[in-house]
């Protein structure tokens, strides 16, 4: 029978190798910062863009940050219901021929990297976390139920490239740069027609073709000067902005019809 002095120690040093079994491995965070989280949009607004900084540090200063990382950036801007048409030959006449409503879906859409989405992550895994524009969430309506379909669906990839092609949605796998091997900034986009709103912005991290870890930010678009004032009448005085309106209306065509009177 073993005696209880000798197994004192045995049992120590399990209890030792046991808490340094739980303690929790050091792990990295990121620390994201906007260059603006407010964008004022006047009558006069070409578009511009806004940057993001991040940083990558370790929760234990004294562990060295791993050789290389990736970053993805997401930025969605206000959602609406959008319907996208396909046209076809209908005696002899192109019309609308179907349709397919996207629900709740982001009028603006960025996703920035650092390199390309195929060389950062596998297929199942850039699907997994929504990584670029072919992989994002579009829910449609089909028939009674709202569900994402494949993305080369004809409806889906149409309705990409109209997005693209107003320069709503993007995806640059050179969005993204690293200043130091922890220090990053990505540009975001913001054209003269991206809409007013609230915008989140994601950054995951990624090592080896796994997100480690993940920050959030937000900023956001908002009409200035004249254009708001008018914008807040119609919406806090709907009945005096319509009065008002049709005022104009009349006042201009009566003025426009003195001065090219003809006697």
């Amino acid at each position: 029978m073993m005696r209880l002095g000798s197994a004192l120690p045995k049992l120590a040093m399990a209890l030792v190798c046991c808490q340094l079994g739980a303690a929790p491995a050091a792990a990295e965070r990121i620390i994201a910062s906007m260059s603006s989280h407010r964008v004022l949009v006047t009558s006069s607004f070409t578009g511009t863009q806004i940057t993001l900084f991040g940083a990558v540090e370790r929760d234990h200063p004294a562990q060295q940050l791993r050789p290389a990382y990736d970053v993805v950036v997401t930025v969605i801007g206000p959602r609406q219901n959008a319907v996208t048409r396909r046209k076809g030959r209908v005696l002899g006449i192109w019309a609308n021929v179907d349709s397919r409503t996207f629900i709740n879906v982001p009028i603006y859409l960025a996703v920035l990297t650092n390199r390309p989405i195929e060389a950062l992550a596998s297929a199942d895994t850039a699907r997994r976390l929504q990584i670029g524009l072919r992989n994002i969430q579009l829910p449609q309506q089909i028939g009674p139920d709202v569900a994402d379909v494949v993305p080369d669906d004809p409806f889906r990839t149409n309705f990409l490239r109209l997005k693209m092609a107003q320069n709503l949605y993007t995806e640059r796998t050179n969005g993204v740069t690293f200043l130091t091997p922890a220090l990053f900034r990505a540009d975001i986009p913001l054209p003269p027609n991206a809409p007013i709103g609230n915008y989140d912005v994601d950054v995951k991290l990624m090592v080896d073709g796994n997100q480690i870890t993940r920050a959030r930010s937000a900023f956001e678009l908002v009409k200035t000067g004249f254009e708001q004032f008018v914008a807040e009448a119609a919406h806090r005085h709907s009945l005096l902005y319509g009065l008002a309106t049709a005022l104009m209306a009349f006042l201009t065509g009566w003025f426009a019809s003195v001065v090219f009177r003809r006697d």
